[in-house]
């Protein structure tokens, strides 16, 4: 998949997937095997929290797409290089990108509600970071790590809005700035280059805030939640892990 057109094409395809509904690699990091999972440090998942994924279901180890999940592919090349693995004794998502992109969806339709569950919260470690990945350039836009909001509105292509957190290489952490390749998506920057490569580090923020910040108005519930990995503009490799994601009243 190479340059502008193409990597539009593939947030094109998000778009109307949502809006049609309405609604060598490297080794392991961890092992695919071993005792239950055990609470991760720090996670408290309160009584009113809407738990979007536990990552709980499943078979440790295999590849390809969560079951709930929907991959996008868009007729073009993924390997999607993704399973469930155990790190620290806690079942997390693994996601490996060789100079491609691997992306899922999962429909929130009905079942997230701001105006009680403002705020997104997931854990997630970069391993390796795409070299020269930077969003801010449409020739370079690769992401270790990305967490997709999204709220669909017909026409998709046009009038979707899409918030992206993520972790990028160059692109200084605390910027905000709309996408090269398309203007409905609106990136976040949480972290930022390598010094915290190998952490695992826990992310809050308030999307119903976010979301008034970007486009000035109140949001109404998002209807679709994504999760991405991508090196295919510059030619590298990314690999990141990515915990149970959950929203909460604080």
């Amino acid at each position: 998949m190479r340059g502008g057109i193409v990597a539009g094409l593939v947030i094109a395809g998000l778009l109307c997937a949502l809006a049609g509904r309405g609604s060598p690699p490297a080794a392991q990091p961890t092992q695919p095997a071993g005792p239950g999972p055990l609470p991760a440090p720090g996670v408290r998942i309160g009584p009113d929290d809407v738990v979007v994924e536990d990552w709980q279901t499943g078979p440790l180890g295999q590849m390809g797409v969560p079951a709930g999940w929907e991959g996008q592919t868009w007729g073009k090349t993924s390997a999607f290089a993704i399973s469930v693995v155990l790190d620290q004794g806690q079942r997390v998502l693994h996601l490996e990108s060789h100079n491609d992109r691997a992306t899922i969806t999962r429909d929130l339709h009905g079942r997230v509600s701001l105006a009680r569950t403002p705020i997104l919260r997931w854990r997630w470690k970069v391993i390796a970071a795409p070299v020269g990945g930077d969003a801010r350039r449409r020739e370079t836009a690769d992401q270790a790590a990305q967490v997709y909001v999204t709220w669909p509105r017909p026409p998709a292509l046009l009038r979707s809005r899409i918030i992206g957190y993520a972790w990028d290489t160059t692109a200084p952490a605390g910027s905000t700035f709309r996408s090269e390749k398309t203007g409905t998506v609106t990136y976040i920057i949480l972290r930022s280059g390598t010094a915290e490569v190998g952490r695992w580090l826990e992310e809050r923020r308030d999307v119903r805030a976010d979301f008034r910040a970007i486009y000035g108005e109140d949001p109404p519930d998002p209807g679709a939640i994504t999760l991405s990995i991508d090196s295919n503009d510059t030619h590298t490799r990314a690999e990141s892990l990515i915990g149970p994601l959950r929203f909460s009243p604080s």
